[in-house]
């Protein structure tokens, strides 16, 4: 019974070791990197957003609008577009080198030119590590309701 116990206490402290060892730094970096965007949103944060994207940045937004770094924080400053709630879950990260495809479900409130909104969708935000400083090179959404 104890050889046992003592089995099962070192599988258990080994496999501990094993996901300690296999949770990447950058995985959390991203995290508040994704969590601050969203923040930066819902107060309309548009230095902090620049800061975030690249300068070659691409967003396409759920209604299929294409647009660069300047038209993105156009809209951002937008005094019509007053969002009032910006969440995301079920993150998912991929690595390849310097490049991070994040994915997951966002949901935003708010209104835009005094129309209620409430967004339910997928987003796809693609990262590189450029000079030691990550940065959004392009966005994707899409509504699974509205």
């Amino acid at each position: 019974m104890i050889r046992n116990l003592c089995c099962c206490l070192l599988l258990t402290l080994s496999s501990v070791g094993v996901a300690a060892q296999q949770a990447d730094p950058r995985e959390s970096k991203l995290l508040v990197l994704e969590r601050l965007w969203n923040e930066a949103q819902v107060h309309r944060d548009a230095p902090v957003l620049d800061a975030l994207v690249s300068s070659r940045f691409v967003n396409t937004e759920w209604d299929g609008e294409i647009s660069d770094k300047q038209k993105f924080l156009a809209d951002i400053r937008d005094p019509r577009f007053k969002p009032t709630a910006a969440n995301i879950q079920d993150l998912k990260m991929n690595f390849f080198g310097d490049t991070a495809v994040v994915t997951g479900t966002y949901h935003t409130q708010g209104t835009y030119q005094g129309k209620a909104y409430d967004h339910v969708g997928r987003f796809t935000d693609t990262w590189i590590l450029d000079g030691g400083k990550w940065q959004c090179v392009a966005s994707h959404t899409s509504l699974l309701k509205k």
